[in-house]
C-alpha cells in the first residue's frame, strides 16, 4: 500500500518507541517499568500478542461510548486480506482485448508494479486472465483499485466457465473524488449471472472490465485476492440525516421483525430541534431499542475542503458530538454526499474504524470478509424491486446489502408501502439484518 502520512496516533506511537529504545541498555529499569524479568519475558511477550489481537479486533466492539482517536489504522491493518491471487508482477499472463493495458511501476498499491487500463476513447477496457486451473466454488474477490475517472464508471471482475457460463462481481459506482484520487480496496458482491449457473470449478478466463460513458476511462487495478464466503447473507439498513420519517414510521415496522437500523444523523439538524428532526433523547430511545447511532457530521462535501487541517478539525468537531451525546456507534462513519478523497481518507482512519460509502441506484453489493474498511459500497432505497434484488443476490451468493433510505417524501426513498413490503420480504429472506458492529466483527475476525 502507498505511503501515508504521519498522524498524531503515528507520532505518540513512534515517540513510545524512540522512548523505550532510550532505555536500551538499563535492562532493569526497563523491566521494571514493563513489569515483567527475564525469565519471563516470553510469556509477557505471548501475552502482550494476545492482548494486542484482541484489542485490535474489539476496538470498534467494546461496550460504550468510544474515545475520540481510533487505536489503529483499520485501512492498513486489514490492507489484505485472504489470498493473493495475483500481485500484477508478471503481466505476461493478461491479455488485453479491448482497450489498452500496461505496467506502471510509479503507482502502485502493493509490491513492484499495477496495472494500468485505458480506454481507446469511449470504448470499454477488458482484460482477461487464464483461470482454467482454478477453482473457485465458494470464493468471493477483492481488488486494489485508483482512477482518475470516477464519474460514470463500472468496474467488473467476470468469471466465465468452459461452456459459456458466468457471474459478473460489479462495483457499480466509484464516488471517490478527483483529482486527489486514492486507492481502496473493492470487494463487489454478484450483480448478474448467466441464465444458469457457472461452473465455478470448471472455469475458462477471469476478466477484469472497465465499462463507462465518458470520453475516456483510466483505472489502475492491483493486488487481486480470494476471500471464503460466510455462512449465510446480510442486510444493513440505513438511514441519513435524522429525518422523523424513521423515528415515526420505519422504527415501528422495524421493531415489529426485529430489525436494527443504522441511523446517521446531521448534528446541526438535531440540535436545531425545529420539529423537522429527531431529538437527542430520541436517538438515544432508538440506541437502547438496537439501532446504531453513526457518525454524518457536518452536512456538505468532505472532498471540497482543500486544506487538511480543516478536514482534521471538521472530522473532531463532528465524532466529538456523538461522543458528547452518549451514541456509543461514533466508530463508524456515514461520509455526507458519499463525498471522500485520498487526504480525507487519510485522516478519517485516525478518527474512524469502518464506513463509506460508493453510493449506486442499481445494486452495488459487497462481499463480507474482503472490502477496504472506509469505503464500502451501498444502493440507494428508492425501488422495491431493485431493493429486493440485492436481498435476493445478497441471500444467493452470501454476501451483504447495505441499503439507504432518507424519507419517504424523497425521491431518493421509496414509499412507506413499499417499505413495508421490502421489510417482509427481508423477514422472509435467508439473511440476517445487521449493524456496522456485526460486518465489523466479521470483517476482521479473519485476520485471527
Amino acid at each position: 500500500m502507498s505511503q501515508q502520512r504521519p498522524t498524531r496516533r503515528r507520532v505518540l506511537a513512534l515517540s513510545s518507541a524512540a522512548a523505550a529504545a532510550g532505555l536500551a541498555g538499563c535492562t532493569d529499569q526497563l523491566s521494571s517499568v514493563l513489569g515483567g524479568s527475564d525469565d519471563d519475558s516470553e510469556e509477557d511477550s505471548e501475552e502482550e500478542e494476545t492482548d494486542n489481537k484482541s484489542s485490535g479486533q474489539a476496538a470498534a466492539l467494546a461496550d460504550g461510548v468510544p474515545s475520540l482517536e481510533t487505536e489503529y489504522n483499520s485501512r492498513e491493518q486489514y490492507s489484505q486480506p485472504g489470498e493473493s491471487l495475483d500481485d500484477f508482477s508478471d503481466l505476461s499472463k493478461w491479455e488485453v482485448t479491448r482497450g489498452s493495458g500496461s505496467a506502471d511501476q510509479e503507482t502502485v498499491f502493493n509490491g513492484d508494479q499495477s496495472f494500468k487500463l485505458e480506454s481507446n476513447g469511449e470504448q470499454n477496457v477488458v482484460a482477461q486472465l487464464d483461470v482454467s486451473d482454478k477453482d473457485f466454488t465458494d470464493t468471493d474477490f477483492s481488488f486494489a483499485i485508483r482512477t482518475t475517472t470516477p464519474q460514470s464508471i463500472t468496474i467488473n471482475l467476470r468469471l466465465v466457465d468452459q461452456f459459456g457460463g458466468w457471474k459478473a462481481y460489479s462495483l457499480r459506482e466509484i464516488t471517490c473524488r478527483s483529482p486527489d484520487v486514492a486507492w481502496f480496496r473493492s470487494s463487489p458482491g454478484v450483480f448478474s449471472q448467466s441464465d444458469y449457473e457457472p461452473a465455478l470449478d470448471a472455469l475458462d478466463r477471469l476478466e477484469i472490465q472497465v465499462l463507462h460513458t465518458m470520453d475516456q476511462a483510466e483505472v489502475w487495478i492491483d493486488d487481486l485476492r480470494t476471500h471464503d464466503k460466510p455462512e449465510q447473507g446480510y442486510v444493513m439498513l440505513t438511514w441519513d440525516d435524522g429525518t422523523r420519517d424513521y423515528y415515526e414510521t420505519a422504527a415501528p415496522m422495524h421493531d415489529e421483525y426485529g430489525f436494527p437500523a443504522v441511523q446517521a444523523p446531521v448534528p446541526r439538524w438535531v440540535e436545531r430541534n425545529d420539529g423537522g428532526s429527531v431529538t437527542v433523547a430520541e436517538l438515544k430511545e432508538r440506541q437502547d431499542a438496537g439501532d446504531q447511532i453513526v457518525v454524518h457530521g457536518t452536512h456538505s462535501p468532505i472532498h471540497e475542503l482543500d486544506d487538511e487541517e480543516r478536514i482534521r478539525n471538521r472530522l473532531e468537531h463532528d465524532k466529538q458530538w456523538f461522543i458528547n451525546k452518549g451514541f456509543e456507534g461514533a466508530d463508524y462513519i456515514v461520509y455526507p454526499h458519499n463525498s471522500y478523497d485520498k487526504t480525507s481518507l487519510d485522516i478519517a482512519t485516525d478518527y474512524h474504524y469502518c464506513g463509506g460509502f460508493n453510493q449506486s441506484g442499481n445494486i452495488n453489493t459487497t462481499s463480507v470478509y474482503g472490502f477496504d474498511p472506509l469505503a464500502l459500497p451501498r444502493t440507494i432505497g428508492y425501488d422495491l424491486n431493485i431493493a429486493k434484488r440485492c436481498v435476493n443476490r445478497a441471500a444467493q451468493h452470501r454476501q451483504c446489502t447495505i441499503l439507504n433510505f432518507h424519507a419517504f417524501s424523497e425521491q431518493n426513498t421509496m414509499s412507506e408501502t413499499n417499505y413495508a413490503k421490502l421489510l417482509k420480504h427481508i423477514d422472509n429472506a435467508n439473511v440476517e439484518v445487521i449493524t456496522f458492529d456485526d460486518l465489523w466483527k466479521h470483517r476482521t475476525e479473519q485476520f485471527y
